[in-house]
């Protein structure tokens, strides 16, 4: 039975919590102006992890079909049989239901969200189907994360001292900057990611992505022009928020990560593809949030 599980928290890539959750908790530190009550943290954490886990789940659940006819997840457990199609369903129902109580937990704002933040998670998985747009849906369903955060710690977006109130803004506009930067991240990494793909997308007409639509090179383009424009909005999110070296050392450390994930990515060699997918961009995110918890938590008591 353990085992099982194993498989299935395998199959969803339950560790690649980690690319989203650490962009949550950076604009949790910077909401609360430091480590908040582990009130607040825990059922952070538990939503970021619940709500991930029921979109993957889905995902897999629904892609059962073209995953089996693609010779690249072909031997999935999800194919294969080995996580039965019940399994990932009560999965995925019992990650909604922690998700929902988790939301509850913290705050009336934040569980009135929950149903539509819930809605584009799992209608990412649709996206594909109809639209080569959707690397752009899964960068702004993580993008959510950093605000969801926020209204987690204060309730709502309202200017705080030495962020918004200081640039003279009606709004906070911290977590929402962190947000499309995320978004500009995530698809960036997702345009790269699925050129793995081209070939099987290219020949199935129920499919649809960028690389199918303006081939790989462009594709490749794309996501370094959308990198390029997270790394300013990094940049241009440690000036609004008078942030420290710590900070600027991570975003050039950060910079230089996605440089050197496109230099090793080629339209014509994407051998390397899942490492500059999952162990670079996992290292990024940690980064960033490691320079802000050094900042605003460890050097500011």
């Amino acid at each position: 039975m353990l085992q099982r599980f194993s498989l299935l928290l395998d199959s969803i890539k339950f560790a690649h919590s980690i690319f989203a959750l650490p962009f949550a908790l950076l604009a949790m530190i910077v909401a609360a102006g430091g480590w908040p009550s582990w009130r607040i943290v825990l059922p952070i954490v538990v939503c970021m992890v619940a709500a991930r886990s029921a979109a993957m789940a889905f995902n897999r659940y629904l892609d059962r079909e073209f995953d089996a006819e693609n010779p690249r997840t072909k031997t999935r457990p999800t194919v294969t049989g080995e996580v039965s199609p019940v399994a990932l369903r009560a999965f995925m129902a019992g990650s909604i239901v922690i998700f929902f109580a988790a939301t509850w937990a913290i705050n009336e704002i934040c569980f009135v969200f929950a149903f539509p933040v819930l809605a584009i998670l799992l209608g990412y998985s649709f996206a594909k189907q109809f639209t080569a747009l959707c690397h752009f849906w899964l960068g702004f369903a993580l993008g959510m994360a950093p605000v969801a955060a926020h209204l987690a710690v204060r309730g709502n977006i309202l200017p705080m001292d030495g962020l918004g109130a200081r640039w003279g803004l009606a709004f906070e506009a911290f977590p929402i900057l962190l947000g499309v930067t995320v978004l500009f991240w995530v698809s960036g990494f997702d345009l790269i990611y699925a050129c793995q793909d081209y070939e099987f997308d290219k020949n199935d007409t129920r499919l649809h992505s960028m690389p199918k639509k303006i081939g790989i090179k462009k594709s490749l383009l794309l996501s370094s022009v959308l990198h390029a424009l997270a790394g300013t909005l990094l940049i241009g999110l440690g000036i609004y928020a008078a942030m420290g070296l710590w900070y600027f050392a991570a975003v050039a450390g950060v910079c230089g990560l996605l440089v050197y994930e496109h230099w090793i990515v080629k339209a014509d060699d994407l051998s390397r593809v899942n490492m500059a997918f999952f162990t670079l961009n996992g290292v990024v995110s940690l980064l960033l949030f490691a320079a802000v918890f050094i900042e605003r938590v460890v050097l500011a008591r």
